[in-house]
C-alpha cells in the first residue's frame, strides 16, 4: 500500500478501490483549509476537528458520524507531532491514549470518540500531536478492478503550557533566484501558531496581492511560504506585511526584502 502526505494528511492507495474516490480527495483537501467546526471525509464527518486538552481538562470527546450509504470502519492512531526544518515530523506515542481503538459506523449512524491526556502538561512548551483516522476498506466486489483509496486524516491535539505567552513572531520577506517573493517566519512563543493568509503591500500604502496559506508552525520553529499568487518586483527594497492567524489579524510592518 503506497501512502502520499500532504501536510500531515496520508492518503493511501491499494488495489482494488473502494468508491467516493473523487469525493474523498476534495474532502480531505477541504479539511486541510478548515480550521475548525466539521471535517468531511468520504462518507464521514468528524467533529470537532481540533482539540485541546489541559490538566483541568485531560478528556474530550469527538463525535465521528457516518453519512454515507454504507457502514464504514475506522481505526485510530495517535502520533506525536514536531517540526524540523519546515517538516512535520511524526512519532509514535502513548501519551494521548484514544478509544475505542477500531470501530464500525453503521451507514447514517455515528460514534463517540475519546481522547485523554496520560502525562502532566509541560510547564514550558506545548504539547502537539495529531490523532489519525483512517478508514479500512471493505472487501472489493466479485469482479470490480482499479484503485482503491483510503483517507487517512489527522486531526491537531494540543496541550498548551501552564503559562501561555503571547505569539512572538519573526517575520521575514524573501526574493527568490527566479524573482518570486518568498515570506518566513519564526515562532518563538510556546504555542502553535496557525497561518491563514498574508498580503503584501508597498511602502507607499500600494497593494500587491493576497496569497492563502495552510499551515501551522509549532514552538521554536520556523516556516517559509512562496508567494506564487503574488506578482514580484525586482524594484522594490521594502514590503508592508499583513498576516491572517486563526488568533487574529497580525500587521507585520514594513520589512525589508532579502535576497536569497
Amino acid at each position: 500500500m503506497n501512502t502520499t502526505q500532504f501536510n500531515g494528511h496520508a492518503v493511501r492507495l491499494a488495489l482494488p478501490p473502494l468508491p467516493r474516490i473523487l469525493s474523498q480527495a476534495v474532502c480531505a483537501l477541504a479539511f486541510l483549509l478548515a480550521g475548525a467546526g466539521t471535517a468531511s471525509a468520504g462518507s464521514f464527518q468528524v467533529i470537532p476537528v481540533r482539540v485541546t486538552l489541559s490538566a483541568g481538562k485531560p478528556i474530550a470527546a469527538m463525535t465521528v458520524r457516518n453519512t454515507g450509504g454504507e457502514p464504514a470502519v475506522l481505526q485510530l492512531e495517535v502520533m506525536s507531532w514536531s517540526q524540523a526544518q519546515g517538516k512535520d515530523v511524526y512519532t509514535p506515542t502513548k501519551e494521548i491514549l484514544a478509544t475505542p481503538p477500531i470501530f464500525t459506523v453503521p451507514a447514517g449512524g455515528s460514534q463517540i470518540v475519546r481522547v485523554g491526556l496520560r502525562r502532566p502538561p509541560d510547564a514550558q512548551r506545548e504539547l502537539t500531536y495529531r490523532l489519525y483516522l483512517e478508514e479500512v476498506p471493505p472487501p472489493p466486489k466479485p469482479g470490480f478492478q482499479g484503485l482503491q483509496m483510503a483517507l487517512r486524516m489527522g486531526v491537531p491535539l494540543f496541550v498548551p503550557p501552564a503559562a501561555v505567552q503571547l505569539p512572538v513572531l519573526a517575520w521575514r520577506i524573501f526574493r527568490t533566484k527566479e524573482g518570486q517573493f518568498e515570506v518566513g517566519v519564526t515562532n518563538n512563543g510556546n504555542t502553535h501558531v496557525q497561518v491563514a493568509n498574508v498580503r503584501l503591500a508597498r511602502a507607499d500604502g500600494g497593494e500587491l496581492g493576497t496569497q492563502q496559506i495552510a499551515g501551522y508552525v509549532l514552538p521554536g520553529q520556523s516556516h517559509n511560504w512562496l508567494l506564487k499568487d503574488i506578482p514580484a518586483s525586482p524594484s522594490v527594497a521594502a514590503l508592508h506585511l499583513f498576516v491572517q492567524t486563526e488568533a487574529g489579524d497580525i500587521d507585520g510592518g514594513v520589512i525589508n526584502v532579502e535576497q536569497k
